[in-house]
């Protein structure tokens, strides 16, 4: 995989050259100081990942992702150094389409590296994933009731928050309905997710608790590294199995697991990421009667999830992710 860095502090680079270096079949295509040069890179040799720093002069790393995905779409890692630190535009480039983010590794006195380890596993998950793709463009209160509510249930991956963001905004507060969202974001970013998105939205978001039964006026958020999946008693738990499903939390998992065990048939929505994950569980959903929706290309960040959810005739409507909200509502009798 050739991987470009973007970073303006020369030890960072050459942390991140060493790490690099030091992985087989990865090489490092370029290096850019700030993120003008990034783009201007990108646009010039694409390479398969990007290693993006948050903070530098001329352009920020948000805005340099935001760019690079709509002119040179990539797979682009946030690696900052200090990712709580800098919350609020580690979720500002993940809206634009990063898919994760890391704090940098030192480079100590000696030459070595500290703080790799985290990395080095993110760099090997996107691989696997870049592997699966060879475009990333195509590749406030409750209701208590004594029966379940209405479900909607969302898939989403690369360019994920902005457009769950942009879903949940003009829903209503108090319906019958619950709404379970599975974004493929490491289990550190989970509750700082769910706190930008409630800010944004003004709802209030959560991250899910092991064998918590969705309610009305629930917008719940998957939040650990292993599978959200639906029991036949209509809790929601973590799962590590099926241990050789690389997407995790997997949305395929989700939804396959609500198609056998929820009673009512609702909504469920595949949003902009990169891959196939959702496609497999949302045509099983729509088999069991669930209208199904997938977002169109031109509001997508990234086309994979929704293209594979399309070609695979498991999607009722491809819609823009602004007219979702109005044909989510209209559909839960709202």
């Amino acid at each position: 995989m050739r991987i470009g860095i973007v970073n303006d502090l020369r030890a960072a680079c050459e942390a991140l050259r060493r790490v690099v270096d030091s992985l087989p079949d990865h090489a490092v295509a370029w290096t850019a100081a700030d993120g003008v040069e990034a783009i201007a890179m990108a646009k010039r040799d694409r390479p398969d990942l990007i290693l993006m720093d948050l903070l530098m002069p001329h352009m920020d790393g948000a805005q340099a992702t935001r760019q690079i995905m709509a002119s040179a779409p990539c797979a682009i890692l946030v690696v900052t150094a200090t990712v709580s630190g800098n919350i609020s535009l580690v979720y500002d480039a993940m809206g634009y389409g990063a898919l994760d983010a890391v704090d940098t590794p030192m480079l100590g006195p000696g030459g070595e590296v500290t703080g790799a380890g985290a990395l080095v596993e993110k760099i090997g998950t996107i691989a696997k994933l870049v592997g699966a793709t060879a475009d990333p463009r195509r590749a406030r209160g409750r209701v208590p009731s004594s029966t379940p509510p209405r479900l909607v249930v969302v898939g989403a991956s690369t360019g994920g928050p902005k457009a769950i963001s942009d879903l949940i905004f003009p829903l209503p507060h108090e319906w019958n309905v619950a709404v379970v969202v599975v974004q493929h974001v490491d289990v550190a970013f989970a509750p700082g997710l769910a706190k930008w998105l409630g800010d944004r939205t003004g709802h209030s978001v959560r991250v899910v608790e092991h064998g918590q039964e969705p309610l009305a006026g629930d917008v719940l958020l998957a939040g650990t590294n292993d599978h959200l999946v639906m029991t036949k008693s209509r809790t929601l738990e973590y799962r590590q199995e099926p241990r050789d499903v690389f997407f995790r939390p997997s949305v395929d998992v989700f939804f396959e697991s609500v198609a056998e065990h929820w009673p009512k048939a609702g909504t469920a929505v595949v949003l902009t990421g990169m891959g196939r994950d959702g496609a497999k569980g949302l045509m099983k959903l729509r088999s069991r009667g669930w209208h199904t929706i997938a977002q169109d290309e031109a509001t997508s960040v990234v086309f994979s999830m929704p293209k594979a959810a399309i070609d695979a005739g498991a999607a009722c409507e491809v819609l823009r992710i602004d007219q979702m909200p109005r044909v989510i509502s209209a559909r839960m009798g709202v």
